[in-house]
């Protein structure tokens, strides 16, 4: 018997673009559902943060198309992007005496009516942000004072403040320790198990393995391969994408390891 899936929350078709007269995406797919977590690998400089932008509508695509909830995002407002789509930059502003709470009232703004005045519901939603990404302990705490992994917390808790449907994160895990990394991951299926679409940008192919619902393998500016780690992260694709004599060990599911053949092949094995 089949299942209905949900219609997607994100969808992009066929897209390209061009900065400075240089190719960077061509012809790029991504779809992202209600519950699902959606993991875009691929190199460096392979085009997948500047996918993240286009799905969240900070960067016109010169061809193809990019909907949210099946409208076009050209047709969406300005002011109204914010309550369809909520994105956590790679490296987000840190702003000179701003708190935590001031900081995720800000990410509330679009919904604040004309006269500016936040409402008991709005209030409502900053302290369900910050319960939930566990920093309000941290509400009065300056962004400037915290650590790598708080900062990307109160970036989340800002996100979650809007309260849109769909999440996409530009590599939240970068520069940060492994507990914080874990941390961060953990947070972020638990928000598509709660019912938002999540895209995450990220480097690290054994955390997207791990939380990841589909795999989005970005090569050269296109879109090579999409779905399960197991099926798209194959050692034959990892070699040509990655250059790299690699495997993934999917474990249990939840904890995944990538094997990786780090020193050369001694010249009295090769051809073995």
């Amino acid at each position: 018997m089949s299942v209905d899936r949900p219609d997607p929350l994100l969808e992009v078709r066929g897209v390209d673009v061009r900065i400075g007269g240089t190719a960077i995406l061509h012809g790029c797919d991504l779809t992202a559902r209600a519950g699902e977590l959606v993991a875009v690998v691929g190199p460096n400089g392979a085009g997948k943060s500047t996918l993240g932008r286009v799905a969240a509508g900070l960067l016109a695509p010169a061809a193809g198309t990019v909907r949210w909830g099946g409208q076009d995002v050209g047709a969406v407002r300005a002011r109204r992007r914010p309550h369809h789509r909520a994105y956590v930059p790679q490296r987000g502003r840190v702003p000179d005496g701003i708190r935590v709470r001031e900081a995720v009232e800000l990410g509330r703004a679009p919904h604040v009516g004309l006269l500016g005045r936040p409402t008991t519901t709005d209030h409502d939603a900053i302290d369900r942000a910050l319960a939930r990404t566990r920093m309000t302990g941290f509400a009065q705490r300056r962004l400037s004072t915290l650590s790598g992994g708080e900062l990307q917390r109160a970036q989340l808790s800002v996100a979650l403040a809007q309260e849109a449907p769909l999440l996409l994160a530009d590599e939240p895990t970068a520069s940060l320790d492994l507990g914080a990394a874990v941390t961060v991951a953990r947070l972020l299926r638990a928000l598509a198990d709660d019912g938002l679409a999540v895209v995450l940008v990220v480097h690290d192919l054994a955390l997207a393995a791990a939380i990841a619902d589909t795999i989005v393998v970005v090569h050269r500016g296109r879109t090579v391969a999409t779905g399960p780690a197991e099926e798209v992260l194959t050692p034959d694709r990892l070699a040509a994408v990655w250059e790299v004599d690699a495997e993934l060990d999917p474990g249990d599911g939840a904890r995944t390891a990538l094997r990786v053949g780090w020193r050369p092949v001694p010249h009295a094995l090769e051809g073995r």
